[in-house]
């Protein structure tokens, strides 16, 4: 049994279909079939905006520059917010979002609504994460017959396109816009890592640059440090040590904990890689132990570790 619910029809070719229910069964078929080939003649683009119900994700797209795109080859799935998905936002939302101003924001916001490929209802129910074109991950959450992308559930699936297929969503998927280091001040359980990481001239790096993969030392990782180490690693004559010691907790790109699992080592931005271990089902990286994985920011990701690690 499908858990996604049938593709909806609408308007004229609903209704053309209605009519031919007095004809014979084979003949009925025939013109689904015709149907869905006229249908999957059109991008994405063009069948969403002759579905009549993302107006205002069309309105989306052409101020974020992104209707060639979707128009071209591809192919993309779309999880495509319906235009009552868009009135759930909260008032002024979506206005801010459309000023010429903020068009990078927007551009990310509509990112995380597309995955690279075709990939149908069939092939969703079995994923639990997907990779967007932001390069942020969408969960999926399968369930008693409803399926969640994001939080929002899917109300129509496998909508047809010529260059990919749209999944419609309840909801507007909201991508992280915190960079990393505001994310780990919002935690409130990286202090010692933030002052550590102001004190080696490299807070600015992590708020600006990435995508990065951050192993975030916890406070309490940082008390188990030997007593007086971190007093000597944040004096001003050991900041290039401090440095290389934090950036030994740093990867290059997005390494979500799945990718990090399929890893004997990972290189860091100090030269020195750390080894990767399982240990039950959790991770060991660098000796430390994964506490909590897969923390998403608008520039990298964060796995919360148990222990410093200390290169060489």
């Amino acid at each position: 049994m499908r858990l996604f619910p049938a593709l909806i029809l609408s308007g004229a070719l609903a209704g053309s279909l209605h009519a031919q229910t007095s004809t014979c069964s084979a003949q009925t078929a025939q013109t689904a079939q015709h149907a869905q080939h006229a249908q999957a003649a059109k991008d994405i683009v063009t069948t969403a905006v002759e579905a009549g119900s993302f107006k205002t994700l069309a309105a989306a797209l052409q101020a974020g520059e992104l209707v060639g795109a979707l128009q071209g080859d591809g192919p993309f799935t779309v999880f495509a917010p319906s235009d009552a998905a868009f009135a759930k936002l909260p008032k002024g939302t979506l206005e801010m979002l459309l000023k010429p101003e903020n068009k990078a924001r927007l551009v990310e916001l509509l990112k995380f609504h597309v995955v690279s490929g075709r990939v149908g209802a069939a092939e969703v129910v079995k994923l639990s994460a997907a990779d967007t074109l932001n390069g942020q991950r969408l969960s999926i959450r399968a369930e008693e017959g409803a399926v969640a992308v994001g939080g929002a559930k899917v109300v129509q699936t496998d909508i047809a396109c010529s260059n990919g297929v749209i999944h419609v969503v309840d909801s507007v998927l909201m991508p992280a816009t915190d960079d990393l280091v505001t994310l780990a001040q919002k935690a409130g359980t990286f202090q010692t890592l933030l002052t550590a990481a102001k004190a080696a001239g490299l807070a600015e790096t992590l708020m600006k640059g990435g995508p990065f993969t951050m192993l975030a030392p916890s406070d309490a990782a940082f008390d188990k440090l030997p007593a007086g180490t971190l007093e000597s690693l944040v004096r001003p004559e050991n900041k290039e040590k401090l440095a290389r010691l934090l950036k030994a907790h740093v990867l290059e790109g997005r390494v979500f904990s799945d990718q990090v699992a399929a890893l004997h080592e990972a290189p860091t931005l100090a030269g020195v890689p750390v080894a990767i271990t399982k240990q039950g089902q959790g991770l060991v990286v660098g000796g430390a132990r994964v506490l909590a994985a897969d923390l998403q920011a608008r520039n990298g990701v964060v796995h919360v570790i148990d222990s410093v690690i200390v290169p060489d």
